[in-house]
């Protein structure tokens, strides 16, 4: 008998434990999906609210406004009903009754900023050991560890990406381990538990690595991987075992749990989204190669500094490429990066996008974009600002699965929003104001008390 105090989660459960969906479906009849689904429900439930968005309405006028859909509005608007877009356009705005009118005074007016690839919160400021929580550096698979759960909302970094315009990231493991486990995708909002920050819906990353890293830090060990052949043989055993998962689970039984293997059970059966750490082409189709072996996609390769050389690949793939503007050279295997690296596979039809994977250019994501469309049209390549924009707005929506909710400033989308008060691909070019869901989370006169115990008397009196 159910108790009458546990609600509609504690109800879903019950009925799945008793054998049957929700819907009256018996278990064996249900979807590899499905069941997975009903297994991690009791690991997913909220634990404190989510902080609150806006409740009233924002309509801001005399703007130039940058879609990243293709318009630019000048002089345009932009209305905010609560957590959502109301209505983008052309001119003077429509009357909206009880609405704050802002004049923006021919400011630039975008969608928020969007990083694909940060370690904020698991590898927080102050930098020290017992912060480090990024990676398990354990065993070559950590598919069972989830970045969630070693994100720390209190890391300065989160308030300051906020200031940069940045109004959501992906959080994810570090590039250790073949398999280093589940991301998150947070909003950049002050809270208490990295649980309350998720992207409402956001599907799930699971963050994989090829190349120098795994063989460098477990060949220093003297055990596998030591090589790039025994990298790949890692994740095809691992899949292996995820994939007899999904055939127990589609023949109905109730397997032991095994944490690491449901994970990529979720990749094979489309829950959750591969993003790659790769930096080489010849790693990229390697792992491709397991890709098609067990029949999941791949999202984004990151970092991805050879993805000009296969770019033809990736676009015909629809696989997207989170890269940086110049980084270069750290490692042999960064050897042939190259600045026009993001433009390449732009020309090419595919899906760029400019990540940070760092506390300091999370806080200019914006010029970041600028000098990699600078460094296409000195290439000779046909490149617009629109291009850039779409690099840290538009395209990385799209990889994090969350492009129908924000990206760009459409009707019916998140109030993600940032007026700058200058050309946002300009070094003069800082987010005056930050909309989250509609509320005002940050603005540049008057910044507010910091989120984090770790900002207190730091800055200028």
């Amino acid at each position: 008998m159910l108790h009458r105090s546990m609600g509609a989660w504690g109800i879903a459960v019950a009925v799945a434990v008793a054998g049957c969906a929700t819907d009256g479906t018996p278990r064996e009849q249900r979807s590899a999906a499905d069941r997975l689904a009903e297994l991690e429900a009791p690991a997913l439930k909220p634990v404190e609210p989510a902080p609150l968005g806006a409740a009233g309405v924002v309509v801001m006028r005399n703007a130039v406004v940058w879609t990243a859909a293709g318009q630019r509005h000048d002089p345009g608007f932009v209305v905010l009903r609560g957590e959502r877009i109301e209505a983008v356009g052309a001119g003077e705005p429509p009357a909206v009754a009880g609405a704050h009118v802002i004049d923006v005074e021919r400011r630039f007016v975008t969608p928020g900023l969007i990083d694909t690839h940060s370690h904020l919160g698991v590898y927080p400021s102050p930098s020290a050991r017992a912060h480090a929580d990024g990676n398990e550096m354990t065993s070559p698979n950590t598919a069972d560890v989830w970045a969630e759960h070693g994100s720390w909302p209190q890391d300065p970094g989160f308030q300051r990406a906020l200031a940069g315009g940045v109004t959501t990231l992906q959080v994810l493991a570090g590039s250790a381990n073949l398999i280093g486990g589940r991301a998150v995708t947070l909003r950049t909002v002050p809270a208490r538990g990295t649980r309350a920050m998720k992207f409402p819906g956001a599907p799930v990353g699971v963050k994989m690595a090829c190349g120098e890293n795994p063989k460098r830090v477990y060949g220093g060990r003297n055990q596998a991987p030591q090589t790039r052949m025994a990298n790949v043989r890692g994740q095809r055993q691992a899949f292996l075992k995820a994939q007899k998962l999904v055939r127990e689970l589609e023949a109905g039984k109730t397997p032991e749990r095994d944490l690491a293997s449901e994970t990529l059970a979720g990749l094979l059966t489309g829950r959750l989204v591969a993003h790659v750490h790769c930096y080489r082409a010849d790693d990229m189709l390697a792992f491709l190669a397991i890709a098609d072996e067990f029949g999941f996609q791949v999202r984004s390769f990151h970092h991805a500094l050879e993805a000009y050389k296969i770019a033809d690949v990736l676009a015909a793939r629809g696989i997207s490429v989170s890269t940086w503007a110049d980084w270069w050279g750290s490692k042999l295997e960064m050897f042939d990066g190259v600045p026009d690296n993001a433009a390449l596979v732009a020309a090419a039809g595919g899906r760029a996008i400019i990540h940070s994977d760092s506390s300091r250019d999370i806080q200019r994501l914006n010029q970041e974009a600028a000098k990699a469309l600078v460094a296409g049209q000195r290439a000779g390549l046909r490149l617009t600002e629109e291009d850039a924009l779409r690099w840290v707005t538009a395209n990385p929506a799209w990889a994090l699965g969350i492009d129908g909710q924000t990206g760009t400033l459409e009707a019916g989308k998140r109030a993600d929003v940032v007026v700058w008060d200058g050309h946002p691909l300009s070094v003069y070019g800082q987010a005056r104001w930050v909309f989250v869901d509609g509320a005002l989370r940050y603005d540049r006169t008057r910044p507010g008390a910091p989120w984090s115990d770790f900002e207190l008397g730091q800055g200028a009196p």
